[in-house]
């Protein structure tokens, strides 16, 4: 089961800061009370050192209350930078290969495409819109996790993708070829073919299968409005909008911009080598 971070740590900012007002409010007042009846009551036969240790203990919080002073500051920092500025995020599968690689842990710009309320992702401020050609990070219409695809089509696009040839409203988009590589798959290791792909002016890389893998029935696609087009540059190996459709932009979560740190997956230090900006 995927954690919500963006839910938990909300959460997390909203009990501390309530008991921090809770203690402002009401529990404050209520030591202070306290300490002002103690002070004003004589007991014979104390020592100055009790009184003052006596007037310490009162002058405490609770330490419910001082661990949520504590940790409220640094709470609603991470929140704020999460959810407004940018986001860590881990490549789960192979879709983006040669791009990404399983294991990169990549930086999400939240910013890029409008200020958006944490968990319930209501779009408070435009800045820009998705752009051809760019990495971005969403919540598919299937399933109420992350992806990370390429955008290919925007708002009224006709996209075409047939016989491993794109087409985006009537012009195919070329491929460079570069080499033949053995591209692994969940059946085994099928030989293939690297190339170089220009979308929306980004030059970037691309791999196909050289045999096929099963037919979709289905190859042209118009984009509604609000919506986008999605699809790894494992062409052969990517669940996208080929099989569950177009993103609303709604669900749009950010723009990835770089590779900060790649751990392969098991028993094995994080690596820093192959750090690098995404194109």
């Amino acid at each position: 089961m995927d954690i919500d971070f963006s839910l938990v740590l909300v959460s997390l900012v909203g009990l501390c800061g309530g008991l921090w007002l809770l203690d402002s409010l009401l529990i404050k007042k209520t030591r202070l009370a306290a300490i002002q009846d103690f002070k004003q009551t004589k007991i014979r036969g104390r020592t100055q050192e009790e009184t003052d240790f006596a007037l310490a203990e009162l002058e405490k919080e609770p330490l419910v209350i001082e661990y949520a002073k504590s940790f409220f500051p640094v709470l609603f920092l991470v929140l704020i930078l999460r959810s407004f500025l940018i986001e860590p995020f881990q490549i789960p599968t192979g879709s983006m290969i040669p791009t990404l690689n399983i294991g990169d842990f990549i930086i999400v710009n939240k910013y890029a495409y409008g200020l958006r309320l944490p968990v319930i992702g209501t779009k408070i401020m435009d800045v820009d819109d998705p752009k051809r050609g760019e990495v971005m990070v969403f919540i598919p219409p299937h399933e109420n996790k992350y992806y990370i695809k390429r955008v290919i089509g925007l708002p009224g696009d006709t996209i075409r993708y047939e016989d491993k040839s794109l087409y985006i409203n009537g012009e195919l988009v070329n491929k460079e070829y570069i080499e033949d590589i053995i591209v692994g798959t969940s059946i085994g290791e099928l030989s293939g073919t690297l190339s170089t792909e220009v979308i929306g002016g980004v030059s970037h890389p691309t791999q196909h299968i050289d045999a096929a893998l099963g037919r979709r029935l289905r190859t042209t696609w118009v984009v509604p409005n609000g919506h986008y087009f999605m699809m790894g540059d494992n062409r052969d190996n990517s669940a996208d909008s080929r099989e569950w459709g177009t993103v609303s932009e709604e669900k749009i979560v950010g723009k990835a911009i770089a590779v900060w740190m790649h751990k392969k997956p098991g028993l094995n230090f994080p690596t820093f080598y192959q750090n690098r900006m995404i194109n």
